[in-house]
């Protein structure tokens, strides 16, 4: 019983999450339902009254005599406009009103039109039953009332409706795909379900930028600015590190991340850098490191940015692209902040840069939790703990923390002394 509520609650998230196209598979249905009103407009309904003496034995026979082959072919001449005795046939309709009253009904695409069958058939069948060859012998007749009105919806009103029906309909159609994809889908969008994947906390989670030029990248590195929400955030993840403010007596370049990002979640790769740039705007002289890469082009615009200038970026703030051919270090660095990407099906982190701690940035609803395993036991043969996670780009509606309740106290990673790392500047 526990499961359908969860499942209800997970289609729930699904439609919202894709409200965009069910609104769109609406928004056709209502286009698709107005065009079925202008193609089909509302049919018009008219009746004339045909009254017969009050001793008439079987007016029954009378009504079916109505829709016969001889009295629509003989009101087909008066019908102004041109149809087939089949069709006639379709838009005319009698029945016994009273035992001596019969009407004699007809649609019509118009009121004018619905009018003109019915009075045409009625004089047809008047002139026909009043005639010597009438199948149920000669019977004198009257027209009681003719069709001088119609009725029937407003074709603005049948548009109205037709239109509200179709995006109900296309509604219904966008949801039901939505939640059939949906459902397939592995990759995780909240928090907690990114955190319990590896049982590792989200340490901080935050919009990012996305550049994607190494102009763009410059910007970034040069004027990143984050919001005070933002700012909070990243403060916490550098204090649950160990890394949120220089401590007197640490030795130089005594703390180094590697902030790892997977190729297929580009817009991951901005959170190394915004995190750097925010440590520097702290005072904490830090040092942003582009890292041997697995998929290079995921970084390219990235490298190239930092390749461009390698020089001191601010106050507080160097750039470098690592390499094998020299040694580069930084001895008056608080912080050294590795940024590196691998491939989430097959993540090889031989060549990654010796860290203190190692953390997996991820963006919100690129990632599934057979990914985020695998590169964790690859990181884990080598070594390498998952110490946090950063979650690039949270959703809205996420209620969710990331928080690992089993964890209990928030647990501070306790860095070891990093003089330098091997690396060299690239061509």
């Amino acid at each position: 019983m526990s499961e359908q509520p969860l499942d209800l609650r997970k289609s729930m998230q699904i439609i919202r999450r894709h409200w965009r196209t069910v609104g769109l598979v609406a928004v056709l249905g209502a286009v698709a339902g107005a065009g079925y009103a202008h193609v089909n407009p509302p049919l018009k309904s008219s009746a004339a009254l045909v009254a017969f003496p009050f001793n008439i034995k079987d007016i029954s026979s009378q009504v079916v005599i109505v829709t016969s082959n001889e009295v629509l072919k003989k009101a087909l001449p008066d019908v102004r406009t041109r149809m087939s005795l089949q069709t006639l046939q379709g838009d005319v309709k009698a029945k016994e009103l009273t035992p001596d009253i019969v009407s004699i009904g007809a649609d019509g695409k118009t009121a004018a039109e619905a009018e003109n069958i019915a009075n045409a058939v009625a004089a047809s069948f008047m002139a026909y039953v009043g005639s010597d060859n009438s199948a149920a012998g000669k019977v004198p007749t009257r027209l009681l009332q003719s069709a001088t009105s119609a009725a029937g919806l407003r074709s603005t009103t049948f548009a109205i409706i037709a239109s509200a029906i179709g995006a109900v309909l296309g509604a219904l159609i966008g949801a039901i795909g939505v939640l059939a994809v949906g459902h397939r889908d592995r990759r995780l969008r909240l928090r907690d379900q990114i955190a319990d994947a590896i049982g590792v906390p989200v340490i901080a989670s935050l919009a990012v930028r996305h550049p994607s030029t190494a102009a763009d990248w410059a910007k970034l590195l040069d004027g990143y600015q984050p919001s005070n929400a933002i700012a909070r955030r990243l403060h916490n993840a550098l204090h649950y590190l160990g890394l949120s403010r220089p401590r007197p007596g640490r030795p130089p370049g005594a703390c180094s991340i590697t902030v790892l990002s997977l190729s297929t979640d580009k817009r991951a790769l901005a959170l190394g850098p915004q995190l750097a740039v925010f440590a520097a705007s702290q005072g904490i002289r830090t040092a942003l490191v582009i890292g041997p890469q697995q998929d290079t082009n995921v970084a390219a615009a990235l490298h190239t940015a930092c390749a461009a200038q390698p020089a001191r970026r601010s106050g507080h703030l160097q750039v470098a692209v690592a390499g094998p051919d020299s040694l580069l270090s930084w001895p008056d660095a608080a912080l050294i902040i590795a940024v590196a990407v691998v491939s989430g099906r097959a993540p090889e982190m031989g060549d990654l840069l010796p860290t203190n701690s190692t953390v997996l940035g991820v963006s919100a609803g690129v990632v599934s939790a057979e990914e985020l395993a695998l590169i964790s036991a690859s990181a884990g043969a080598l070594g390498r703990q998952i110490d946090g996670i950063l979650v690039a780009d949270p959703y809205s509606s996420d209620p969710t923390t990331g928080r690992i309740p089993q964890l209990g106290i928030t647990r501070r990673v306790q860095p070891t002394r990093l003089t330098s790392v091997t690396m060299g500047t690239e061509q």
